[in-house]
């Protein structure tokens, strides 16, 4: 109720803040950034996070590598990206502020933990000087806060050692920086005692660094304003609405998908970053006919999904670019079998295991091309977290529709982050229900009726899906050539050449919707996307329309096939732009397949594009 009490300070309002949380990976910022989330989202604000960790479990504590950090954009009004730079940053360390000053604008408020700010802790990250008193941050507001003494004091009634109480200081900023915006407390107090339900003493005490947080700022003469951010209620169509990551948004699509088709769901799944939450959540929802398979490597997790598959189940395999470039040959076994089957790679910096807590877009073409023969395979890529839900139910559409495997293209960006999803209502959901192969389909010169596994369905060339134990449905398996129509292993040339080009068919006619494009004003260029780019190239679009500039914009779900309507849409255009998170992928197959000189725009660093950054980029394409 505290947030409700009468404020004596000043308040003022904005219309949109961005802060980053950043410490050591053992200072709790992810938890406290998801918290702060939580709690913007539940007072109806638009949002949009940027959650930023090393790959070590418990990286060198002090150093810059061992810096985590989350970044939360809030506004009244629709927004489209984690922001480009903070506002406010809260600096834990030494470590925490170094990693972090040069994105701070001018005027930035620096929330800093004083306690840390030591000569060995400044020492290891090149402070000669404490920055706090060498005037080499007069440029911003800055707020010394003692946050761990502080946070000790709070708690010392709580019989707790020096070092248990200290792991609370992340709460009593999280506690500041709610009292600093308005954030409701209820929530985090209740998941707080949730959280450590067993453990009722460091509830309470988390509790009480939380309410220590909240009454310093009420209190200190230091913090002489407050702030509030409106919620987004033009933002937001009419509905249900929660806070939801990518991941999460990917797993409810699969389980929606598994009702929808009626099928049970199966993850076969070995774990990586930044994949492993979707078994992790899938794990939880036996209820639903989940069942999920924690296999002892990549090439296991999709032989049973593939298997699974086989047996009449919704298969599902989850990883991420290293991952897939061990599921080669069981995916084009499954591009020979012809059976229903998700490959979902939420892509990360590479090569090898490259940068395993980054992002990236880099696994297009392995998607593409990724394997021995004449593999085609569909893809598509979700443009936001909450997207990931449509997508993922998109993905299962073709595959049983099409009876084949489907490439699903998220990363670490979209994974990770998370932002305000409207729950739809069951009846907006597709019907994704299959017949399966009940009794002969094909009759012989004798008159004899036979089962034929591949005698395809005339408009889409699938084949039946028989399910094992069918009686008279026994039909071969295994990744030599089939011979069309009866499945026999077939050497014959014409016999492949015909089953090559008809799997070919059977992916380029796949029934996709024409590409949308954006184009209000009849511009010369077009700014063409796909996947996690959307949230800021749109926003690059709108600081440039807002300039005068007109620019075109359009975004790719399906990427193989393309839609129909891209080769049209190409051509109206004197410039085409492709930004993307990789050294020009969809850019090469746009200039192969439709001989457009496409503009390549990339970046490779392991973080999303930022707005201004794009604006530049394309503001010089259009005045070329």
């Amino acid at each position: 109720m505290r947030n409700k009490e009468a404020r004596t300070k000043e308040v003022r309002r904005l219309d949109r803040v961005i802060i980053r949380f950043a410490g050591d990976s053992g200072d709790g910022m992810q938890l406290t950034g998801d918290r702060f989330t939580s709690e913007t989202a539940s007072f109806g604000n638009d949002l949009s996070t940027l959650p930023n960790f090393p790959a070590e479990i418990r990286a060198p504590a002090g150093t810059l590598p061992g810096v985590s950090s989350f970044q939360l954009h809030f506004a009244d009004h629709d927004i489209l990206t984690p922001g480009d730079a903070p506002n406010v940053l809260v600096a834990m360390n030494p470590a925490a502020l170094r990693a972090n000053i040069e994105d701070l604008p001018r005027g930035a408020e620096i929330i800093v933990n004083t306690d840390e700010f030591t000569k060995r802790p400044m020492a290891k990250v090149g402070y000669a000087t404490s920055p706090l008193e060498d005037g080499s941050l007069e440029a911003y507001h800055v707020h010394p806060v003692p946050l761990t003494s502080m946070t000790i004091e709070a708690l010392k009634d709580f019989g707790l050692s020096r070092k248990e109480a200290e792991r609370s200081k992340n709460m009593f900023a999280l506690g500041l920086l709610s009292w600093m915006y308005h954030r409701p407390t209820e929530g985090t107090e209740k998941f707080l005692r949730t959280k450590f339900a067993k453990k009722p003493q460091i509830a309470e005490a988390n509790v009480a660094a939380f309410r220590a947080g909240w009454n310093f700022g009420e209190t200190t003469e230091d913090f002489a304003v407050s702030y509030e951010v409106a919620p987004a209620t033009s933002a937001f169509p009419a509905g249900t609405y929660r806070n939801i990551s990518g991941n999460l948004a990917l797993s409810l699509g699969l389980i929606a998908a598994g009702r929808q088709a009626d099928l049970p769901l199966y993850l076969g799944s070995y774990p990586i970053t930044p994949a492993s939450d979707i078994l992790h959540e899938l794990s939880k929802h036996k209820n639903f006919g989940v069942r999920t398979f924690q296999a002892e490597d990549e090439i296991a997790g999709i032989g049973a999904a593939l298997g699974a598959a086989f047996g009449g189940s919704l298969g599902v395999t989850t990883t991420s670019g290293p991952g897939v470039a061990l599921k080669s040959e069981a995916i084009g076994l499954a591009v020979s079998l012809e059976l229903p089957l998700l490959i979902i790679d939420i892509q990360r910096g590479g090569p090898s295991t490259g940068l395993p807590t980054k992002t990236e877009q880099a696994d297009l073409l392995q998607a593409m091309y990724g394997r021995n023969g004449e593999a085609p395979v569909p893809v598509i890529a979700p443009r936001t977290p909450g997207d990931c839900f449509d997508a993922a139910i998109d993905a299962v559409r073709i595959a049983l529709t099409y009876r084949t495997p489907v490439f699903l293209l998220s990363d670490g960006y979209l994974a990770n982050g998370s932002e305000p999803w409207r729950v739809p209502e069951v009846d907006e959901l597709p019907d994704l229900r299959v017949q399966f192969a009940s009794g002969p389909n094909h009759e012989l010169a004798d008159g004899t009726e036979v089962f034929w596994p591949y005698k395809r369905d005339p408009k889409t060339l699938a084949r039946p899906w028989a399910v094992p134990g069918t009686p008279g449905l026994e039909h071969r398996i295994g990744g030599i050539e089939k011979q069309d129509g009866t499945g026999n292993i077939s050497y014959d040339p014409a016999n492949h050449d015909f089953m090559v080009r008809t799997r070919q068919a059977k992916i380029d006619n796949i029934e996709v919707p024409d590409l949308e494009v954006d184009d209000p004003h009849g511009a010369k260029t077009l700014v063409l996307g796909w996947g996690s780019t959307f949230g800021p190239i749109s926003a690059a679009v709108r600081r440039l329309r807002v300039e005068g500039k007109p620019i075109a914009q359009a975004h790719l779900r399906h990427l193989n096939p393309f839609p129909r309507n891209l080769g049209e849409v190409l051509k109206r255009y004197d410039n085409v732009v492709v930004p993307e998170m990789n050294l020009g992928q969809l850019a090469t197959l746009i200039r192969a397949k439709y001989l457009v000189d496409a503009i390549s725009y990339n970046q490779v660093n392991g973080m999303p594009f930022k707005a201004e950054q794009l604006a530049t980029a394309l503001k010089e394409a259009i005045d070329d």
